[in-house]
């Protein structure tokens, strides 16, 4: 889940180079990126890309919001075996995933599906009203992935000229947020994902901020260019330093399984150590 690439559904140039950029998910859009008299199309193009053999990557979908009325539509034409996920916009809280869920439930039934297969991932904080309801997402419905947020939808809600200062970083406002969607996926025990650094030219701007952010507990980040998957697999990929560290952390607690706290290297290690050493593992593969 370190990647999130998004492609625009009615362009099988742009999808073609996306599935070569090694994206963990590419995320096939219907909404935003698709002008209305083309969401037909993109509802066809998209499904006929989803196969469940082949890839080396998890293939989600960008629906249209719950409220707009093509919801339905979109699921229709793109449940089928091979779809890993919906990405679901504009929700404004945990009903939404129930109510998304369940729409998902009987198509997966008629489709052959194994019940619960797909899953969902909230962009939860796209509109104003989403923010007071971030803590309705726990306890998490069994679909829910994981939680990221958006900024752009956002400030267009609110009004705001802009969400980033001259400086180039989020303003108070959405730093705000952003700190708010971790904690709320941090509730909810799911993965947080970041959201998008828009200006994709700017790889230096993306590398900081990818970095802080997996320091502070994201696991990785959405994109909208296929030139920011690198550094955004990099930035949230485990170092072998880190990786190395955080076994000798579980080792030391297997090999101690009574000990509450122990000495290591001279530091003292105690059980939050061990969670976060077990993530870093999970986040490497091991």
């Amino acid at each position: 889940m370190r990647s999130w690439l998004f492609v625009p559904g009615d362009s099988d140039r742009k999808a073609d180079k996306a599935a070569t950029c090694g994206a963990d998910i590419l995320i096939f859009d219907l909404e935003d990126s698709v002008a209305a008299s083309q969401k037909e199309l993109a509802r066809k193009m998209v499904a006929d890309r989803i196969t469940d053999s082949g890839r080396d990557w998890s293939l989600w979908v960008r629906v249209n919001p719950l409220d707009g009325g093509l919801t339905l539509a979109d699921l229709d034409a793109v449940v089928r075996p091979g779809l890993a996920g919906i990405l679901l916009p504009k929700p404004e809280g945990g009903p939404d995933v129930s109510r998304l869920a369940d729409a998902i439930a009987s198509r997966e039934a008629a489709a052959g599906i194994p019940a619960g297969t797909i899953r969902i991932a909230p962009v939860a904080t796209e509109t104003a009203t989403a923010l007071f309801t971030l803590g309705s997402y726990a306890p998490a419905h069994p679909r829910l992935a994981a939680l990221t947020w958006g900024a752009e939808d956002l400030a267009a809600d609110i009004g705001a000229a802009t969400n980033r200062g001259d400086d180039g970083d989020f303003t108070a406002p959405y730093k705000l947020v952003r700190n708010l969607a971790l904690f709320a996926a941090a509730a909810a025990r799911v993965p947080a994902i970041d959201t998008l650094h828009a200006d994709f030219r700017d790889v230096e701007g993306l590398e900081c901020e990818c970095r802080t952010s997996r320091r502070d507990g994201f696991i990785g980040r959405l994109a909208i260019h296929p030139a920011q998957v690198e550094v955004i697999n990099r930035c949230y990929t485990p170092s072998e330093a880190e990786i190395i560290w955080a076994q000798r952390i579980v080792d030391a607690f297997a090999a101690n399984p009574d000990a509450g706290a122990l000495g290591l290297d001279g530091k003292m290690i105690d059980l939050p150590h061990l969670v976060a050493a077990r993530k870093t593992l999970a986040a490497a593969g091991g």
